[in-house]
């Protein structure tokens, strides 16, 4: 008597506990915690993140990267009707198109060499909850068919097995391309596209969300300041046109990550104009800006990688797949400048 009480109380906490967890989870959140902007692009985002929230409707996020779509997945699920079933996340281009269906669908034991033990995939961990699908965009054309098949019937069928499970999914799904163009240029399947369309929410840049960029930096400022106890940190006006001039190609994902190298860098609690740092960012973008010809261009490189590699040139031939008497070419007539 005195176990099965102990045993009670303890599945009783372990209960409430749960309960706390996802009161936290979804107060986190909530879509003005979860997404900072006081722009009119942002508000109207909130408008359609909360339209989507109510009904099971496949949602479709666009946007460059860095805007914060797997952000505006989770808040969506959180706040619908199946918040407390599992969100699960598949992030597409970073699994092997050879394992994308098993992956997703799940595979029997013996169906391929390592099938040591039956696995069921994303849809049947998703089921009766929501599975965000990223990079939607790089799933290979031939399984954007399973895909589709899955959709349509609301069922999957595990690699190796006869046997179809039905799924009660709500899908979520995102890209930093243009599926519309995709679909024209035979990348991405024109049913399957009008099968995912759903609810679309486009995310606007940063460039495009007036002052956000300075609510957002002081927000991430604080967080990154509290974190590391710091103390109150606050920009100088300089400090502030600096941030409103820069486009932010990369960004909210690169706003934080410029914020927290600026507090780094700052001293006496507070960011001078000096203590913001975009080179990191803007590498690559001021290497493509600068007129040189294809060889300029080449040359500029092998330099690039013969510093990484400790001018080790038969490892620098081997990295970037040419010939040797290459680099000792363009080694030789540097010398002769």
């Amino acid at each position: 008597m005195w176990v099965n009480l102990k045993n009670f109380k303890e599945k009783a906490n372990l209960k409430q506990e749960l309960n706390s967890l996802r009161e936290e989870v979804q107060g986190k959140y909530d879509f003005f915690n979860i997404l900072k902007g006081n722009s009119s692009p942002m508000q109207r985002i909130f408008k359609l993140m909360e339209k989507s929230a109510k009904t099971n409707i496949t949602v479709s996020i666009t946007g460059e990267t860095g805007t914060g779509k797997e952000l505006v997945a989770k808040a969506i699920h959180y706040n619908s009707p199946r918040k407390k079933k599992p969100l699960v996340a598949v992030n597409i281009s970073a699994i092997p198109n050879e394992l994308i269906e098993s992956e997703l669908f799940g595979h029997e034991k013996g169906a391929f060499t390592g099938a040591n033990a039956r696995r069921i995939g994303k849809f049947e961990e998703a089921n009766n909850g929501t599975i965000f699908l990223d990079e939607i965009r790089e799933m290979d054309i031939n399984m954007q068919a399973k895909l589709l098949r899955v959709l349509q019937e609301r069922e999957v069928t595990r690699v190796g097995g006869n046997t179809s499970v039905k799924v009660d999914v709500r899908v979520i799904e995102a890209t930093h391309r243009n599926l519309s163009d995709e679909v024209k240029k035979g990348n991405f399947r024109e049913d399957l596209f009008y099968r995912l369309l759903g609810f679309p929410i486009e995310l606007p840049p940063l460039r495009e969300r007036d002052n956000d960029v300075l609510l957002l930096a002081k927000f991430f400022l604080d967080d990154f300041a509290k974190e590391n106890k710091l103390g109150k940190i606050s920009f100088s006006a300089e400090a502030k046109e600096k941030l409103k001039r820069y486009p932010f190609p990369g960004n909210v994902r690169e706003l934080k990550a410029v914020m927290d190298l600026t507090v780094v860098m700052s001293s006496d609690g507070i960011i001078q104009d000096e203590d913001i740092s975009f080179r990191a960012s803007n590498a690559v973008s001021d290497f493509l800006t600068e007129e040189m010809t294809l060889k300029e261009y080449n040359n500029r490189i092998i330099k690039n990688f013969l510093k990484r590699y400790d001018n080790n040139v038969l490892k620098v031939a081997d990295k970037l797949d040419i010939g040797k008497s290459t680099i000792y070419r363009m080694i030789q007539e540097e010398k002769e400048k």
